[in-house]
């Protein structure tokens, strides 16, 4: 199916095609025709899915064709970070390329000035961190009664941060019809399904159609996974170790804290490997201007915490390095989710000591898939931890052919 079959005009098409989309993913291919019919949307899709274009186009195609040109916002997209809202605002300035579609972007951690003069002028689509929206909403500077579509994206990170309260003030403000009688539509995105996002869906929505693609406990089988058992101290080393070994130009390595991102991030540099980290303490230009240089691969290596990093959208990303292992299983399967898209090839390691074996056993658990363990590094952890790894993996050559995998890693053993 194209994108032509899934009711977009021509212009969009062509627009599309011009970006080098050539054919519509599988998010794209249930929830658009269920959007240009003015259903609401639950949609359940992990990062890398193609899901902004799936909110972002037909509401995009349905504005165009209302051609109601006044200052009223119509469209409202609420997302958790900076990065993501960038993202979608910049998706929104790409998709709608000729349509005459006024949109932007606010968010909290800069001034306001630029946005509120922007928002004086009018726009079509807002797209919104919930404090710089609610900001703005108490100041008069945006009002939502005329909103006919309401986006709520990641639904699950803004619950994980703590944006419930702000969500329901949100919520309150919005109209089930605008002044004119048109019927809200609400489109939810979540990556994962859980009691309270089902519970927050059924505040929001009217006879959803659910919308669903590969489960947040499945990997895409394009990323090849491989674990590495280190001692907690060696882990800096053995990072600079795999990045200088394996020649990696563009990486994006996860740490579970803001003060870990930036021990290691000053680290690969003072190694002679660029690398910045990005986390909710670093200014919104730091921020930016990280993104920014790993995304032109002026920096080689980004070392960023989960919460940063949602929402950043890295084309042909080989690499993700998980530092340090995360205590959440669905958080591993956000991170790897980074690598390995549109078909291409991807690899994720993980640098696990003993205290994270647990963690370890969860992933494992929660994706039902082996892992490889590499054996043949130069910071082995000597004393492992038996009980939940097994024995320790004999280092003599097993008989058999040695395959890419192998000699991609090094010397392997499956995890049972």
């Amino acid at each position: 199916m194209n994108f032509k079959e899934l009711g977009l005009t021509d212009q969009i098409c062509a627009t599309l095609k011009g970006l080098g989309y050539e054919n519509p993913t599988p998010i794209q291919t249930q929830a658009i025709p269920h959007v240009l019919k003015h259903s609401d949307i639950f949609g359940v899709a992990q990062t890398g899915t193609g899901k902004t274009a799936a909110f972002a186009l037909p509401i995009i195609q349905l504005l165009h064709a209302g051609n109601s040109r006044n200052n009223n916002i119509k469209a409202l997209v609420l997302a958790p970070t900076r990065e993501l809202a960038i993202q979608i605002d910049e998706s929104f300035r790409d998709y709608s390329k000729g349509l005459g579609i006024r949109h932007t972007v606010i968010f909290g951690g800069v001034s306001q000035h630029n946005q509120t003069n922007t928002l004086r002028r009018g726009v079509d689509v807002l797209i919104a961190t919930p404090g710089r929206l609610l900001d703005l909403m108490q100041q008069g500077f945006v009002k939502l009664n005329h909103i006919q579509y309401f986006v709520l994206d990641e639904a699950d990170r803004m619950l994980d941060m703590g944006f419930i309260n702000d969500i329901r003030k949100v919520i309150a403000k919005l109209p089930t019809k605008t002044p004119d009688g048109i019927q809200r539509q609400t489109l939810f995105f979540s990556a994962t399904t859980t009691p309270e996002i089902s519970v927050l869906a059924d505040t929001l929505l009217r006879n959803p159609v659910k919308v669903s693609v590969t489960p947040v406990s499945t990997p895409a089988e394009t990323v090849n996974q491989a674990v590495y058992y280190v001692d907690k101290d060696n882990k800096r080393s053995l990072l600079k170790h795999v990045i200088q070994d394996k020649q990696i130009h563009h990486a994006l390595v996860f740490t579970r804290t803001k003060r870990g991102a930036d021990r290691v991030a000053k680290e690969l540099t003072k190694n002679g490997i660029a690398a910045e980290a990005i986390h909710g303490d670093k200014s919104q230009n730091a921020r930016v201007r990280a993104l920014e240089g790993f995304k032109k691969r002026k920096i080689n290596v980004l070392v960023a915490t989960d919460i940063a990093a949602r929402g950043i959208d890295i084309d042909d990303l080989s690499f993700v390095i998980n530092y340090e292992i995360p205590e959440l299983a669905e958080t591993y399967v956000h991170r790897i989710g980074r690598t390995g898209r549109a078909g291409k090839n991807g690899v994720a390691l993980s640098f696990c000591c003993d205290e994270e074996s647990a963690y370890m056993r969860d992933i494992k658990k929660l994706i039902k898939k082996e892992i490889e363990i590499v054996n043949n590094h130069p910071f082995p952890n000597l004393q492992p931890n038996t009980t939940e790894r097994g024995p320790v993996p004999s280092n003599k050559k097993k008989s058999g052919s040695n395959n890419n995998k192998a000699r991609r890693f090094g010397k392997k053993q499956k995890v049972k």
